[in-house]
């Protein structure tokens, strides 16, 4: 028979599990999501970045899926370092969703600094989760198991991704001219990239897939 205490602990971390696979969905989901209905409701091709959907009519979606990530990992608790990085997290994620970009064309003194904000809560964010997939994700007990090494690669990879995106990022913004950066939809594709990266490693550590087989009777 399974204690009351046996129950509340396989409770907690059944939740720990659904919590990581709701971000991972929300994360594979949302440029995919963002990029196909705005298609649908006006007919436009892809947007110059992920956050520029703020000023189409799949706003809500957008706001909606970054304050319900934040407030996800907000609450995420495991330990002291995941906690507080998930703290981090989470109030980025919510600060890239209430302060928006610059819109485009002639913007005004407030929406310039409005829009540094969002940048500053955006770089916040990937770096975060980053830190995540490279270091929180890949502990070990020092033994893992072929399964644990196999997640661990994917962890990598996925912080890998998210971090070659944001310095690329960085280069497209300093040197890439502006026409070019919006015809080839530079910053979308790389917002999009980390953004799903995000999601593989957070939908991995739900145990989802590449979970350790249970120890033979």
């Amino acid at each position: 028979m399974t204690s009351p205490s046996g129950t509340s602990a396989r409770g907690a971390v059944l939740s720990y599990i659904g919590l990581r696979r709701s971000v991972g969905i929300i994360g594979i989901a949302l440029p995919f999501v963002l990029a196909i209905g705005n298609l649908l409701l006006t007919g436009e091709g892809l947007r110059s970045s992920i956050s520029s959907y703020y000023y189409t009519g799949m706003r809500d979606v957008f706001v909606g899926s970054l304050c319900a990530v934040g407030v996800f990992l907000f609450c995420y608790r495991y330990e002291q370092p995941d906690d507080r990085l998930g703290n981090l997290a989470g109030v980025a994620a919510i600060g890239v969703a209430l302060f928006p970009t610059r819109p485009e064309g002639t913007v005004s003194t407030a929406q310039t600094v409005v829009g540094w904000l969002h940048l500053a809560f955006a770089v916040a964010f990937f770096a975060s989760l980053a830190w995540f997939c490279l270091v929180l994700f890949t502990r070990d007990d020092g033994a893992p198991t072929a399964r644990k090494s196999m997640r661990n690669a994917v962890y990598r990879t996925c912080g890998i991704v998210i971090v070659v995106c944001l310095v690329l990022a960085a280069v497209n913004a300093a040197f890439v001219p502006d026409e070019i950066a919006t015809a080839w939809h530079v910053l979308f594709w790389l917002e999009a990239a980390a953004i799903v990266a995000f999601g593989i490693a957070w939908f991995v550590k739900g145990d989802t897939v590449l979970r350790d087989r249970p120890a033979a009777v």
